[in-house]
């Protein structure tokens, strides 16, 4: 699979440091992004426990496939996506215990998105509001759900979608890596086709940003560069009122595979 890759985080117009972190790893198609909270630097070391974590894990799981899982595989997921979410469970155990031996650490934690790519696959993990989107044939979707309080009230039917982006507790989460020993991280695997977009991004982005403004910057940008850098910007233009990293991966070919082949009769090509 051949793609066009780019991954940017910025400080963002408001806040002194920037608490996100992200893994870029095309040789293997991994990309990882995670948003820290704790303060005082505690949420940077949270991120970055977390991006260091699920990174070893992957690569470690290359050169070893008799590698145990962390945790319980998850019934009906194929391998990739269940090595991915036991990276996942990993970041977590990773951030939990190190804030257990550094009381100067207690209450931080991390948000976290990640995708493997893998032939006409995608395995996608994720804990938090870090959100997945994806452009598709001009339309964009979000594939994961935020872990959120107002999601949830959203889901409930108990806000609507309207109230929810006005709330003031958007950024309360009902689920985040380091909270507790374990966590339940949400995995899934689905197809990529030739000519998706996928985007990676912590809050600092949707949360400054409409989806149809994020889209619109999509489906007007030439390149992953141009788009990541032009998503950040409308952020920070928006007001910049948090940390914002971008991950825009561009998927430029697929394989000989069935999906690839179908995609290219049905563009006539």
């Amino acid at each position: 699979m051949r793609v066009d890759m780019e991954a940017r985080s910025d400080l963002g117009r408001v806040r002194k440091n920037n608490e996100d972190n992200f893994a870029a790893v095309p040789e293997i198609g991994l990309y990882v992004l995670s948003d820290g909270m704790g303060g005082e630097a505690h949420g940077e070391v949270a991120s970055g426990l977390a991006i260091d974590a699920i990174r070893h894990h992957c690569l470690e799981s290359i050169n070893n496939s008799e590698l145990p899982l962390f945790g319980d595989p998850i019934p009906g997921l194929p391998p990739r996506a269940n090595r991915l979410a036991s990276a996942v469970r990993l970041a977590n155990r990773a951030i939990y215990e190190s804030a257990q031996r550094h009381p100067s650490q207690k209450g931080m934690g991390a948000t976290v998105v990640a995708i493997w790519l893998d032939e006409e696959q995608m395995s996608v993990a994720h804990v938090g509001d870090s959100r997945l989107y994806r452009m598709r044939q001009g339309q964009l979707e979000q594939i994961t759900q935020d872990h959120s309080l107002v999601a949830e009230q959203v889901r409930r039917g108990i806000l609507t979608q309207q109230q929810a982006e006005s709330s003031q507790m958007q950024s309360v989460l009902i689920r985040a890596l380091g909270i507790d020993p374990m966590v339940e991280v949400d995995a899934e695997e689905q197809p990529v086709l030739p000519g998706d977009t996928l985007v990676l991004c912590s809050d600092g982005l949707n949360r400054m940003a409409t989806d149809p403004d994020i889209g619109s910057v999509l489906n007007t940008s030439l390149s992953a560069r141009e788009a990541c850098e032009r998503l950040i910007a409308l952020a920070n233009e928006n007001g910049g009122e948090d940390n914002v990293t971008v991950i825009v991966v561009r998927v430029i070919e697929g394989t000989n595979g069935w999906l690839a082949r179908l995609w290219r009769w049905l563009c006539g090509e």
